[in-house]
């Protein structure tokens, strides 16, 4: 399977679709087109590639799996006037919903998971299939919110060198240099004066983007009004989700799953990929099944 999924991560499809503020969306696309179509929403201050290998096993195991750059992020299009409240995002999202098409899973981890449960909440929000929250929940903890916070505000003018931002991403996990520095250029570009910078737009962290979130009540008016299952994946050393936070979910939305991935802070996905790729899989193939061997094969093919 390694190789298969080696294999997919390189032969994904850059695709742009009819976006937000007037830009676009870019995404990598990979699986069988005629598939059931999984949705992958990064956090703030991250790019599509942090689903990497997520998005190449969801394809492996016969979902299609797009991968998106969130606006202001990646290649996505910048807001013309620094417009990134989450309701702007949230009304944007069920343009895109809608040019995907059904049967369709979101998952969305952190900011991602704040658009998508904002999406849904909306009366012109196209039906899913299935939702997947990552490490995000309509009731938060204040203190890791502003840890991310503040490690997304710093250093605005940059890093000398891909090291110094390694050692600024290590600090923030709490955990050793692990991050391969080649792939940290996915993240962060080099500008005119030669300081390395996030590949995202610093409006996004303005007072007025941050300062006018929607309150928690939003969020589980939304999660009421879904039909669709929900599964929130929380990771054990978060403190971003606190268990009572997970609590208040579970009783806001009373069908929904929960997972605690043991070992794993907020970033759930670069600290315990495997065990959170199979609780996806594990939950999407019993809520939005993918295309089999027997049905329509895969596009993608050694």
């Amino acid at each position: 399977m390694l190789d298969r999924v080696t294999y997919l991560m390189s032969a994904s499809e850059r695709r742009e679709f009819s976006g937000f503020d007037g830009g676009r969306w870019v995404a990598d696309v990979l699986g069988n087109p005629a598939a059931p179509t999984v949705l992958l929403l990064h956090g703030g201050g991250q790019t599509r590639h942090a689903w990497g290998q997520t998005a190449a096993a969801l394809a492996h195991a016969g979902w299609r799996a797009v991968a998106l750059d969130l606006p202001g992020h990646g290649e996505s299009a910048w807001s013309v006037d620094g417009n990134y409240r989450i309701e702007a995002l949230a009304q944007a999202m069920c343009r895109l919903w809608r040019e995907l098409g059904t049967p369709l899973a979101v998952v969305g981890a952190s900011l991602g998971g704040l658009v998508s449960m904002a999406a849904v909440g909306r009366d012109d929000a196209p039906p899913i299939a299935a939702l997947v929250l990552v490490d995000i929940a309509p009731r938060v903890q204040p203190v890791g919110v502003g840890r991310i916070v503040e490690f997304m505000r710093a250093h605005a003018e940059g890093f000398a060198s891909l090291e110094e931002a390694a050692l600024h991403i290590a600090a923030y996990r709490r955990r050793p240099v692990t991050t391969q520095l080649d792939g940290l250029k996915k993240n962060l570009r080099l500008n005119a004066k030669g300081r390395w910078v996030w590949h995202w737009d610093p409006e996004l962290m303005s007072d007025d983007n941050h300062n006018h979130r929607p309150d928690a009540a939003l969020y589980e008016r939304g999660l009421q009004r879904l039909s669709a299952p929900v599964l929130l994946v929380r990771g054990q050393r978060s403190d971003v989700i606190s268990e009572a936070d997970a609590e208040a979910f579970q009783a806001a939305c009373p069908r929904g799953r929960y997972v605690n991935l043991k070992g794993a802070g907020h970033m759930v996905a670069g600290d315990a990929n495997d065990a959170f790729t199979g609780s996806v899989i594990d939950f999407l193939g019993d809520v939005m099944p993918p295309v089999t061997a027997h049905a329509k094969p895969g596009v993608l093919t050694p």
